[in-house]
């Protein structure tokens, strides 16, 4: 099994102890030679700022790629723009192009007034300024708002013909999944590469929850080892095992790139990472 190329997505931190938190993450994943990470916004665009500085301290300090998340709520064409020129301005050279979730309190997305009206705007804006390499969502399974299957794949085609160059997708549980929505993909002509979003589950609740909120289907197996590894407190231990088997599933059906949902949190993903072989890569500079 060859060794896959990486990338990891954090958030932004709302504290002083997220903060550390954060910073812990990027430092101990570093190591891995991630192709990039992705720091995220919070829902309705609450994080903005604290995104911005995230993304300027991990490239300035750490020296990785970031591609910072972009979308469209709660701000004019002019402002969200103007965002994305002040990440250019500090090196960053990718974003992740997103409509976003509605704001706090709303049942759904509705464009800010002198604003983008969908990500496809949002992507063609970035295109056209040619400072960006961008990266969109896509779904293996059924958006939530979606009327079906196809028309997410529709809807993807149409954001890489907007200028995209790769998509991440939401999480899922086993790799058939994936491999179905790949091939959908081609077949209605998607030659952009398509990266599979990987969830190491570090709480099974809150994972759950999160998964009924995007649509994302649960085995029934899946759900019975988590409730049976919950009584000896091995949850830990099948969220690795799991993630693995799914992402060496992936490997060996011809994935190269994995993206990984850390939630700020790096153990389970370093360990993932490890049994897949991608280890800390150790850079020697100014040897005699």
């Amino acid at each position: 099994m060859s060794r896959p190329n990486v990338s990891f997505e954090f958030f932004p931190p709302k504290s002083l102890d997220q903060s550390f938190r954060l910073w812990n993450c990027a430092t101990t994943l570093a190591p891995m030679d991630p192709t990039f990470v992705s720091v995220t916004y919070g829902a309705g665009g609450t994080t903005r700022q604290l995104t911005h500085e995230a993304v300027g301290a991990i490239h300035k300090n750490i020296g990785l790629t970031v591609a910072a998340h972009l979308t469209c709520v709660e701000a004019t064409r002019a402002e969200t723009l103007e965002i994305a020129n002040a990440y250019a301005e500090v090196g960053v050279t990718e974003i992740v192009a997103l409509r976003g979730d509605a704001p706090k309190g709303a049942e759904k997305f509705r464009p800010t007034a002198d604003g983008f009206q969908s990500s496809i705007e949002l992507i063609e804006a970035l295109a056209d300024t040619g400072k960006f390499k961008i990266r969109v969502g896509a779904y293996p399974e059924k958006h939530p708002e979606s009327g079906d299957a196809a028309a997410d794949i529709e809807w993807l085609k149409r954001k890489i013909d907007a200028g995209a160059t790769s998509a991440i997708t939401q999480f899922f549980f086993e790799a058939e999944t994936f491999f179905r929505f790949r091939d959908a993909c081609e077949k209605a002509g998607i030659d952009a590469p398509i990266i599979p979003g990987i969830l190491p589950i570090e709480n099974w609740n809150g994972a759950r929850k999160f998964a009924q909120l995007c649509g994302t289907s649960i085995p029934q197996i899946v759900t019975d080892a988590f409730d049976n590894a919950a009584k000896t407190g091995s949850t830990d231990l099948l969220a690795t095992a799991l993630a693995t088997e799914l992402c060496d599933d992936l490997i060996r059906g011809g994935v190269n790139d994995l993206h990984f949902y850390t939630l700020n949190k790096p153990d389970l993903t370093r360990d993932v990472c490890h049994a897949l072989g991608v280890t800390p890569q150790v850079k020697l500079e100014n040897v005699a």
